[in-house]
């Protein structure tokens, strides 16, 4: 409606000399009697010589579009209310009949867009600290795929490093190969703690871990198969998380992958003369202020720069992506920059299609989670903690509740995960899991129980009502205030896609879907549906609920979480 506002506004003011695209001009009025939209005439007063308030009622004199009841001019604004029988019809019958696909867009038409996500380190825990990338990624995947895009989900696993000397020193030194194979992550993370406590008392150990990390780059047989088993039973583990949280990847290429395309973009560098030595290192001196790139250490060893370029040489190569997302922390803003810096130098042209989507940290206690320190909450126990503790509060609220265990699965795993994605991504996030099981306020359980509580006010309408309410052609000549919020707010969903695409911000996504949960649950307990007599009240109530279910399941699932019909 917004546009079709804006088309109408542009064309009347052709006629009055003006040629302007005022779209974005358009506002929501802070309050609902100040109309749906507004339309500020302040910025034409010089264009046209005539005060903002002239303007106004000139625009309103000739404006009239299907959809809209009455313009009305305002001091220096315009302001338009909705015609709510034609623009609900004209909303509920476009959601009814696209159902899933309402809000589709075709932005991107089908070209690819590669994110970089998740990417946990082999033999470490899958921490609560790697929540944010993963469902901030896989968010942002479903929504770009919403758009039009074609996602390419690449999960590059930290499988390459000094830590796999340190570990495979520490494992040598104190590992026990019975007690890795009983429970792998859980041992190789005490071994690696284990080690970095010990460096501190003995400075030798970290040239052991030098050494072995060396014997691991020229392909030794010992070092070779220790990585191997390293990697499979760290991805094992793995799986077992994303499975919980239902995300899946095209992609696990991981460091280790690009450690033969390394010396392609070292020859690169060298054939455009961006080489430099510093201190034994080669190095890519930058401009605008940043440090200089280093592309490889005094010992010939490769770093995070090397590898990430040649990562983006050949996800370019290999699909030829319109954007090459990096949903990875705030703290690695420098390295991103210096990354693109680099490869505008050696003039790639597609060096800015390439995005840093970084995200605040996981606090626990207002600290950062370590790793290395121990100080760690695991991810998997986090989710089936708030699965056991969704269980509790079904048995609780509702014990006779079919398919109890699984429906508490898609509760406490969506809790989680929502309670990460409704904070904008920039934003450090505190972990509490009793705040996230809430199934009052902004969390994932009281969106879940409003699309439920709508799924049962459905069934508990006669099958004949339903196909009914499904056929019905309807000019909504009942709705009221109560239905005009809810209508409006539906009508904004395929705005606020776009806005979640354009910022790379799924938090927009999460709070749209609060608010409709609201308003449903408003309109909820004021109207009572299943007693409504007049038959044409009840059908167009019950479009109107159907057309709630539908937005509400798809904001969930851009977000990677289900949408149980029963709670």
């Amino acid at each position: 409606m917004k546009t079709h506002i804006a088309e109408k506004l542009e064309q009347l003011l052709e006629q009055m000399g003006v040629k302007e695209k005022v779209e974005t001009w358009i506002e929501k009025p802070k309050h609902p009697d100040m109309g749906d939209f507004a339309f500020p005439c302040f910025r034409l007063a010089r264009t046209l010589k005539q005060a903002p308030n002239q303007i106004a009622e000139k625009l309103v004199q000739d404006f009239s579009i299907e959809g809209i009841n009455r313009a009305v001019a305002v001091g220096g604004y315009v302001n338009f209310y909705l015609d709510i029988p034609t623009f609900s019809a004209k909303i509920l019958s476009r959601i009814l009949h696209e159902g899933p696909q309402f809000g589709d867009q075709t932005i991107g038409h089908g070209e690819k867009i590669t994110i970089d996500l998740s990417s946990p380190n082999i033999a470490k825990p899958f921490s609560m600290g790697h929540l944010r990338s993963t469902v901030i990624g896989n968010a942002i995947a479903n929504i770009v795929e919403k758009v039009g895009y074609k996602p390419v989900r690449i999960n590059h696993i930290g499988d390459w490093g000094t830590q796999f000397g340190k570990l495979i020193t520490a494992y040598k030194k104190w590992g026990d190969e019975e007690q890795v194979k009983r429970s792998p992550i859980v041992e190789l993370h005490k071994l690696y703690v284990y080690f970095h406590e010990q460096a501190e008392l003995n400075e030798d150990l970290n040239e052991e871990a030098r050494h072995w990390f060396r014997k691991l780059e020229d392909g030794d047989q010992e070092a070779t198969e220790l990585w191997k088993w390293f990697r499979a039973v760290s991805l094992d583990a793995f799986s077992l998380v994303y499975d919980k949280m239902n995300i899946s990847f095209d992609s696990y290429n991981g460091e280790a992958f690009y450690n033969d395309k390394m010396d392609a973009v070292i020859n690169k560098l060298s054939e455009a003369k961006l080489l430099e030595e510093s201190d034994g290192a080669m190095v890519v001196r930058l401009e605008d202020n940043l440090p200089p790139c280093l592309i490889q250490k005094r010992d010939g060893a490769t770093l995070y720069a090397t590898r990430d370029l040649a990562a983006a040489f050949y996800r370019k190569d290999q699909y030829s992506f319109a954007k090459s997302l990096y949903v990875v922390g705030n703290e690695q803003s420098l390295h991103f920059k210096q990354l693109k810096a680099v490869l505008k130098k050696l003039n790639a042209k597609w060096a800015d299609d390439l995005v840093h989507i970084s995200f605040g940290m996981m606090l626990k206690d207002s600290k950062k989670m370590s790793t290395r320190k121990g100080k760690v909450v695991l991810l998997e126990e986090v989710l089936d903690k708030s699965v056991e503790m969704a269980a509790e509060a079904i048995e609780k609220k509702n014990p006779s509740l079919e398919n109890k265990e699984s429906v508490a699965q898609l509760v406490g795993v969506g809790a989680v995960m929502f309670h990460d994605l409704k904070v904008f991504r920039k934003n450090d996030v505190h972990f509490e899991l009793e705040e996230m099981l809430r199934f009052e306020g902004e969390t994932g359980p009281y969106v879940q129980y409003a699309h439920a509580r709508a799924c049962s006010l459905v069934r508990n309408v006669q099958g004949s009502e339903v196909e009914s309410a499904a056929a019905a052609n309807t000019c909504f000549s009942s709705f009221g205030e109560e239905e005009r919020m809810i209508v409006f707010q539906l009508s904004e969903f395929e705005g606020v896609i776009t806005e979640a695409f354009t910022e790379w911000d799924p938090s927009k996504i999460a709070k749209y879907a609060v608010d409709l949960a609201q308003h449903f649950n408003h309109y909820y307990a004021h109207t009572n549906i299943l007693k409504e007599k007049d038959p044409t009240t009840k059908i167009q109530q019950l479009l109107l609920i159907k057309s709630i279910i539908i937005t509400l399941k798809e904001s969930l699932r851009l977000l990677g979480i289900a949408a149980p019909e029963k709670m």
